[in-house]
């Protein structure tokens, strides 16, 4: 395994978890893997890809297998791919099979790699929890490097200064200059609005109602820069600042800050949040927030405590959310029917089962 020399550049990282449900996953035959959210790193989209019984036959369902696919095309992408395992304490593992290190290059005709042979079944199942941790470097050790973009910094240098603005926005008596190109390249409602037959394309300042200045200032920067504000710059980043963002995301058209938000919301969610942000995912129609939402809303556990909370009174306003979250417990609740039943059948037939004892006869 070639490591990186003191020339490399890092162009970016990701560092994230990955948890499977091995009671279910490792029904699935030899070559069948269970995938990970999609991730962000380096102005690259990857995925990580295991396979409970292993990618192939020749493995004989002994090993599970571990990959990353690059998702994103791109002609050549060098990256450091770091996994660490999960032991039954919830520690990291510190054993060197268990912290695994690749450092290849992606190209289009290879845009996976990693272990066939990652670890033997008996031991995951027997050491572990089906969980990692991932850390994806993006990296460039050309002798001659390439600093990595910095034109958002650029663009948002824009926002700071007044010149060559040529739209203001008022929201609740504040006052925010733009460009009406950025916006128009960023959102095709702003587009519309700024450049199309409406109304407001011929207004040089433009009053803006059911948004608060904090939320409009937010998504200003982001639509300059694509990215939020860091916490760390007295950024508002309660739920309900969120949630503001989400509907402003919404309201113009900005799918990757709609992303960014459901993924900050669905960190927020316990017994006590879960029914006001699934019921803020269907307002704005985040599926992939609503779906996480619902599966963590009908366990047992969660669902006695969640139906008493004050949001729970936002999900009744969708019948067929209630309808759904419905018909998702009853199946929860007869599927742990059918295994106490099953366990309990087994248990009776092993106390059927007779006792036989061999003797050696006495001469």
């Amino acid at each position: 395994m070639s490591e990186p020399d003191a020339r490399t550049t890092i162009l970016g990282s990701s560092v994230f978890k990955f948890r499977v449900d091995y009671e279910q996953s490792k029904q699935l035959p030899i070559g069948e893997a269970v995938h990970s959210d999609v991730v962000s790193a380096g102005g690259h989209l990857w995925r990580i890809e295991f396979y409970p019984r292993g990618r192939a036959v020749e493995c004989k369902g002994e090993y599970t297998s571990i990959f990353l696919r690059l998702i994103s095309k791109s002609s050549s992408v060098k990256a450091i791919f770091d996994t660490f395992m999960i032991d039954r304490d919830g520690k990291l593992s510190t054993t060197w099979v268990d912290l695994q290190r690749l450092c290849r290059t992606f190209e289009e005709d290879k845009v996976d790699w990693g272990w066939y042979q990652f670890e033997e079944v008996t031991i995951v199942e027997k050491k572990f929890l089906i969980e990692w941790h991932f850390t994806i470097m993006i990296i460039d050790d050309s002798p001659i490097p390439v600093p990595p973009s910095d034109i958002s910094a650029h663009i948002g240098r824009l926002l700071d200064h007044t010149d060559g603005t040529d739209v203001s926005f008022v929201v609740d008596g504040e006052t925010f200059p733009a460009h009406r190109a950025v916006l128009a390249a960023r959102s095709p409602v702003f587009k519309e609005e700024l450049f199309g037959s409406m109304a407001k394309a011929t207004m040089s300042s433009i009053t803006l109602h059911d948004i608060t200045p904090a939320t409009f200032k937010t998504m200003l920067r982001f639509i300059y820069t694509d990215e939020l504000p860091a916490e760390d710059e007295h950024q508002d980043s309660s739920t309900e600042m969120i949630q503001n963002l989400l509907a402003a995301a919404n309201r113009y058209a900005l799918d990757r800050l709609k992303f960014i938000c459901a993924r900050k919301l669905w960190d927020k969610v316990s017994v006590y949040t879960v029914a006001t942000i699934l019921a803020c995912a269907e307002t704005y129609n985040c599926q992939e927030l609503k779906k996480e939402c619902m599966d963590f809303f009908v366990l047992e556990e969660n669902f006695k405590e969640a139906v008493f909370t004050d949001g729970y009174a936002s999900v009744l306003k969708f019948p067929l959310i209630v309808a759904e979250l419905k018909r998702m417990c009853r199946a929860s609740e007869l599927k742990s029917r059918r295994t106490v039943a099953t366990t309990r059948s087994s248990r009776a037939r092993a106390s059927e089962c007779p006792l036989v004892l061999y003797l050696d006869s006495a001469d």
